[in-house]
This record gives C-alpha cells, structure tokens and sequence, in this order.
C-alpha cells in the first residue's frame, strides 16, 4: 500500500485512493490539509439534509454543497471526484448499510447532491503542534466514535443522536486543547463534554461504535467532539431508498489547509 510523509498533500492521498492504492483511514495523513466527511443524497432528500446540518451546526458544519450530479467539489479540491477520491464508503438502502466499496461510479446518479462537512482530524495536527496527545494518531487507528444520548434537532426525515468521537487528555491539558480546537468552528470546534462518559450515555469507552478503542491512562480523562458521523445515524432514521456516505474515518483530504478555514 501507498505510503506518505509530512510534505503529502491531499490530492497525493486522493490520487493514491483514486488508483485504490490506500483504502485504510486517514487520521494523521496529509497533516496541512482539511479532511471532510462526505453525504450523498438525492436531489429530492437535499434541502431536508441541508436545514438538519443548519440546525445542528456543530456535527454537521457544512464545507460544500454540490450542484446535482457532479462529482466535483469545486471550493475544496477543484480537481477531486467524489466517486473515488475517499478511500471507502458507505451504501445505504432503506436505512441499512449493504456494501462498504472503494468506488462508487457505478452507482452515481445524475441528481445526486453531495455535502462535505467539517472533520475533527482537521485539527488533530493543530494539538500535536501544540505539544498535546493524539492518541489515534499515537497508535495509528482510527478515532474512537459513539453514539451519545444527546439528540439532534430533527428536520423532515432526518433525525437521531449525536455522535461524538474521543481523544483521551489530562485535567491540565484540556482547557488547552479546548482553547486550540475552539478556532476551527468549520470542523466541530471545542469539546461537546468531558470527563464520566455515562453522562452522555456511553457505558463503555473500549466498545466504540465507530472506530478504534484507544487506551485511556490512570491520569487522564476522555474528551469528546461532536462527530460528522452523526448523519449516518440520521440516514437510519431516514431510510432512504439510496444514499452513499464516508465509512467512518475514510475521509476526503481537500486542498484547503486548515489555517484557511479557521
């Protein structure tokens, strides 16, 4: 498999998904640059979704918008295609996913509407700078994700709970990683909660939802961001006949970086 280093860029990483030469996540990859979760829906479902990422701002803080059928993110990567550029994905049918494929033009349509929305591994190079522990990125895994029992504010069919993804910290490490994370409003900003898990409805931290577990040490306390997995939970409430999405930590890595977006 494809290999990269600091100077990678995010078309490095898109051309190496293009060619399916990287399947794997891509927390750490192509540190600079902005990495969005992807949403694929039919042109009828579109200003629906479009009013749930305007209600619930902090999941869903939407990057772009498409136009129906075309495959180019224009504002983020002028010359990705979305239909292979990501290095896995989700197909959803009534509410289910069937298939996690590397490419998806076979099952593009001509009024699918796609929206990138803001990723948390955006930031994750900004704590490193700063000194502080990644640690998915420590142990090169995917972000530990879960659902919590805070529920989204619902528009049309789409409704569910936020998903929030965990990076493990010390109690004086957290207002720092607070005050880092609250300059990137564009891809989930500051921290949702902190400390006992249980209070937003998580029994157990080493049983993620989405993702990896990753070791939380004696001195530390898990911090939790709002998570742009979130509508794939509003997809199952949803049950659309068809809809295509990131699989969890398979993001699109932009030519945006991320001190322009801030």
């Amino acid at each position: 498999m494809t290999s990269f280093n600091e100077s990678s860029s995010g078309r490095d990483v898109r051309l190496a998904c293009r060619r399916g030469d990287w399947t794997a996540h891509t927390s750490g990859l192509a540190a600079e640059f902005a990495q969005a979760n992807l949403v694929i829906l039919p042109a009828e479902h579109a200003d629906d979704f479009r009013i749930f990422c305007e209600r619930n701002p902090q999941p869903c803080p939407l990057l772009e918008v498409t136009q129906p059928g075309d495959p180019v993110p224009h504002v983020m990567a002028g010359d990705a295609d979305l239909r292979t550029d990501l290095p896995r994905y989700r197909v959803w049918r009534d509410g289910d996913v069937t298939d996690e494929p590397t490419d998806i033009t076979d099952l593009w349509r001509d009024d699918f509407v796609s929206f990138l929305i803001g990723c948390s591994f955006t930031f994750d190079a900004v704590l490193l700078q700063a000194g502080l522990p990644v640690r998915h990125v420590e142990e090169s895994c995917n972000v530990p994700m879960y659902r919590s029992n805070i529920d989204c504010v619902p528009a049309g069919s789409f409704q569910g709970p936020l998903v929030v993804s965990m990076r493990p910290f010390r109690v004086d490490e957290v207002a720092r990683a607070d005050e880092l994370t609250a300059r990137f409003p564009h891809f989930h900003g500051r921290p949702v909660h902190q400390g006992d898990p249980q209070a937003i409805g998580i029994e157990d931290l080493s049983l993620p939802d989405f993702g990896d577990p990753v070791p939380l040490r004696k001195d530390e306390i898990p911090v939790f961001w709002a998570c742009g997995v979130t509508p794939q939970c509003a997809l199952e409430a949803a049950r659309l006949p068809l809809a295509i999405t990131h699989a969890p930590g398979h993001m699109l890595i932009t030519d945006r970086k991320h001190d322009e977006l801030l």
